[in-house]
């Protein structure tokens, strides 16, 4: 195929476009580089013996995305690029609302007017809410409880209803629960701009002594060590379950959701004994008030994934806290080392 991945520089998207490229396919990564590097293309580019090509640009400027699918003629879009940060989402809802939900249409629209029909949009856990109880079915109740979580559900049913009204058009949207991990020969891995907003990478550059402690956003929640447990799954299952999702939209028109986790939650202290194990060291935390919009716990069904798409999580908590352990040594400053 000849697939157009947006966000394709940043974590998610670098491992998934090395997938493609392994694969055989043709990528064209189009990302503004605000919270990416494209370093990580390049050495994407090293670890699978050829190239993406590459767009510097946001997905909301119509004339440039507009360039990109004339030049390069997709025919399957993977939709990576927007604002992710729960807690920032909060303080600056506005932006979240503009970014993303305008980057999706523009995509949108632009995808149609070059006669693509396919596209796999990167959605979250997060549209769950408060109230379903995990672990969450594809079918259960949505209502996000953050900005961040409901440009995700609004852009979900944006999607359905351009679905419902062209009946060319595939949509996979992908409901993540908590990626984790690194490529397994460090060269590639999860290196955010400023404050990490996820827990390992941050619980990483604690090792690596850029920072001096963690902090744990509550240990007061109706869990078995008061701290949030969350479904942690590694990037690498997580870019395989994009490619899945790409070939079932090969031979199935309309809309399609599935969860992407391993159905097994662990609490934020789970992992960093995870971490500290695969560290050989300790990792200083701090316990302090927990974040808004954050829930106790969240992990996935995955029956459907595996029913229909033939996918499973294959890796552990423990493979990807080598990996980050890995990638974070290798890489002390993240790509700014390159």
């Amino acid at each position: 195929m000849r697939v157009l991945v947006t966000g394709g520089a940043g974590y998610i998207g670098s491992h998934t476009t090395l997938a493609l490229l392994q694969a055989g396919h043709d990528v064209l990564v189009v990302d503004d580089l605000s919270n990416s590097s494209e370093e990580s293309l390049r050495r994407v580019a090293e670890l699978a013996g050829r190239e993406a090509q590459f767009v510097e640009a946001n997905v909301r400027d119509e004339a440039a995305l507009d360039k990109a699918f004339a030049d390069f003629r997709p025919d399957s879009v993977i939709h990576f690029a927007g604002w992710k940060a729960v807690g920032e989402s909060t303080e600056i809802p506005l932006t979240y609302y503009r970014e993303n939900i305008g980057s999706t249409i523009t995509l949108v629209e632009t995808m149609a007017k070059h006669g693509c029909t396919r596209i796999v949009f990167s959605s979250s856990a997060t549209v769950y809410g408060e109230e379903s109880e995990p672990p969450f079915t594809e079918d259960a109740p949505t209502g996000a409880t953050n900005p961040y979580g409901r440009t995700k559900h609004m852009l979900e049913q944006i999607l359905e209803d351009a679905a419902a009204a062209n009946p060319e058009l595939s949509v996979a949207v992908l409901r993540y629960f908590n990626p984790i991990g690194a490529h397994e020969s460090g060269r590639i891995g999860e290196d955010p701009k400023g404050i990490p907003n996820n827990l390992l990478p941050f619980v990483a550059q604690v090792a690596a002594g850029r920072r001096d402690k963690l902090m744990v956003f509550g240990d007061d929640y109706a869990t078995p060590d008061g701290t949030g447990r969350r479904d942690y799954i590694h990037v690498v299952d997580l870019a395989a379950g994009h490619l899945a999702a790409l070939d079932y939209l090969t031979d199935h028109a309309g809309y399609h959701v599935w969860n992407l986790g391993t159905g097994q939650p662990s609490s934020v202290l789970e992992i960093v004994h995870a971490f500290e194990a695969a560290a050989g060291q300790e990792i200083p935390y701090q316990v302090v008030a927990r974040r808004p919009g954050d829930v106790a716990e969240s992990y996935a069904n995955v029956d459907k994934a595996h029913a229909e798409l033939g996918w499973r999580a294959a890796k552990t908590v423990a493979d990807a806290c080598a990996d980050t352990y890995r990638w974070q040594s290798q890489n002390p400053n993240g790509f700014a080392d390159a």
